[in-house]
């Protein structure tokens, strides 16, 4: 696979790729040879981020949430914007790299298959045009969290199945969300834009002005009109979400609870167990054993 860049990885930040042995099998699998991921990632603000091919022997994604980056491709320069995608297929000479005054955020996937080409032309059929205007979707933002954490739930092929055929998915979502996107630009209040930056931050913590400056919008205004839209308040939404993750993790790894909450930003684990406690009515480890079959929902 071409190469992601070597770009300084910081704590909230993440970088995989998948080892050759498991590409090898995926790309013989009848589940998987279709289309399957060659390495994954998230990279917040990435200031100096930067990458130049001359020879690309893969597909690569890139999904921008905050921040600008510049990409030069198919003789043209574009500067990119949140929601918008960059899909650069294999054999397409490129370069890109983070804006120095306003880094992008980022997922990124390279990936590779017999379909590849296929699920390129279903999405974008323009390839002098690689970068698709698509909107900020918290949806799709979940589907690409869903395939980072099929990192650790094993290294059994197994796993690496269920994270090619949830690539298939994102692929097929970006093309049911197409149409949005020129409809999200004109929206005033951008519901989406806050829950799809609440998606990629629930492995940190987020407060009431840094959503309100993501919309340029006073701390006041945003939790008034936040609240009308949807009966609660963002922080409340933002917690509920973390804790949506760290069920997930509980069903899906083996972490330990102080694992599963540092993996959703809470240091303490006696404090991440009281907040889990308080939304789902049970305790981690008591949620952890009925998901094993070792006790009920009563019990």
């Amino acid at each position: 696979m071409s190469h992601p860049s070597d770009w300084p990885l910081p704590q909230d930040s993440i970088r995989f790729v998948l080892p050759r042995r498991m590409v090898s099998q995926l790309a013989n699998h009848p589940l998987s040879r279709q289309l399957y991921p060659l390495g994954i990632g998230y990279y917040q603000y990435a200031k100096g981020h930067q990458m130049s091919r001359q020879q690309h022997d893969d597909n690569l994604l890139i999904y921008c949430l905050e921040g600008q980056g510049r990409l030069e491709a198919c003789g043209k320069k574009r500067i990119i914007q949140p929601g918008e995608l960059m899909l650069l297929a294999k054999g397409i000479e490129h370069t890109y790299h983070a804006d120095p005054y306003r880094p992008w955020t980022i997922y990124w996937i390279h990936f590779d298959g017999e379909l590849s080409q296929d699920f390129i032309d279903q999405i974008n059929s323009d390839a002098q045009n690689p970068v698709v205007p698509l909107g900020l979707h918290s949806r799709l933002v979940a589907d690409f969290e869903a395939l980072l954490d099929t990192r650790q739930a094993s290294h059994h092929l197994n796993a690496f199945l269920h994270s090619a055929n949830l690539l298939r998915q994102i692929m097929t979502h970006i093309v049911l969300l197409k149409p949005l996107g020129k409809r999200q630009a004109n929206d005033t209040f951008d519901l989406e834009k806050i829950h799809s930056l609440m998606q990629a931050r629930l492995h940190e913590q987020l407060d009431v002005d840094t959503l309100a400056n993501a919309i340029s919008m006073s701390k006041f205004h945003f939790i008034k009109k936040y609240g009308e839209l949807t009966g609660t308040t963002p922080i409340n939404h933002f917690i509920q979400l973390k804790i949506e993750r760290a069920c997930h993790l509980l069903d899906v790894t083996s972490k330990s609870i102080a694992e599963v909450g540092w993996a959703i930003g809470y240091e303490d684990a006696y404090y991440f167990s009281r907040i889990f406690k308080k939304i789902m009515g049970i305790s981690p480890s008591h949620y952890r054993r009925i998901r094993l079959g070792e006790s009920s929902y009563k019990s």
